[in-house]
């Protein structure tokens, strides 16, 4: 049984991650990192989108500096707290600044709004951008390679990625995780439930284990219990860390490109040296 992602043979596609910053310093810091990250040539970087919206106009202004600064730019979208007019909007004027992928989400409701938006799930963001503004955007969407913590059942979670990919997606970006079996699984199943858009795998470098950890709990991610004794023996040796963390990940890296992984999408965190040590011990400086 073939477990090969759409997309092999193809050129691997590669894309950077960033969140908007929120200090002029963290902008002056991101414009460093973009200008870093831009000459390894990626095919676009995203920037994400705070929980209910929270980030939209960081989000945005975060975009058109990468978008101005010549690189491809694709903002995260969910509909938070915002209405259905605001997001046509927002649409509308990334539309005329040229830009023209977006990364359509759910999104996180923040604490305390309860669920009083009418619009909740990632397909009818989908649809109401198809619905606006027709195939201008190359949509991609989420999905959950080891199950998003919200969700039922495995089955469960591909149902409604599928409901994502027919009410328009194009291609999609998973959750990062550690495991390379987990992934090429998730395409299996996801191919034998008629899903034939490209899944990219979510690569998140590791630098801190604390952090790691507890993100990882929150998101649903697994740390393979190996990987978790390794990095507590470092304790606080953060270059121990890193250094370790750098081989692993690319290791995983290496694995899903020779099975087929359509490309890498790297959860910068706002850096450059861990993506950098990454990508270089790939062998992609020369692509």
């Amino acid at each position: 049984m073939s477990t090969t992602p759409a997309g092999q043979g193809a050129q691997a596609r590669f894309s950077f991650e960033f969140f908007p910053p929120k200090t002029e310093v963290g902008e002056q810091k991101l414009a460093e990192v973009h200008k870093q990250l831009a000459a390894l040539n990626p095919d676009f970087f995203s920037v994400t989108y705070g929980a209910g919206g929270s980030t939209r106009d960081g989000t945005r202004q975060a975009v058109m500096n990468i978008h101005q600064a010549g690189s491809n730019a694709a903002p995260h979208l969910s509909f938070g707290g915002s209405s259905e007019q605001e997001i046509v909007t927002l649409l509308n004027g990334y539309k005329e600044l040229g830009i023209s992928r977006l990364v359509a989400l759910r999104g996180d409701i923040p604490s305390g709004t309860g669920g009083a938006n009418s619009f909740f799930y990632a397909n009818e963001l989908i649809e109401l951008i198809r619905r606006s503004t027709g195939e201008h955007f190359h949509i991609d969407v989420a999905c959950y390679p080891e199950i998003h913590p919200k969700s039922d059942s495995f089955d469960s979670d591909l149902h409604y990625f599928k409901k994502k990919v027919q009410a328009g997606a194009d291609s999609a970006i998973t959750q990062y995780f550690y495991n390379a079996d987990a992934y090429f699984y998730y395409v299996e199943r996801a191919r034998a439930a008629g899903i034939d858009v490209p899944i990219v795998p979510g690569i998140m470098p590791i630098t801190n284990y604390t952090n790691l950890a507890r993100f990882s709990t929150n998101c649903g991610a697994e740390i393979p219990r190996w990987m978790r004794q390794r990095l507590q023996s470092f304790g606080d040796d953060s270059e121990s860390i890193k250094e370790f963390g750098a081989e692993v990940v690319t290791q995983l890296c290496e694995k899903l490109l020779e099975g087929g992984a359509p490309g890498l999408h790297f959860y910068t965190m706002n850096q450059y040296a861990p993506v950098s040590a990454i990508w270089n011990n790939l062998g992609l400086s020369s692509r």
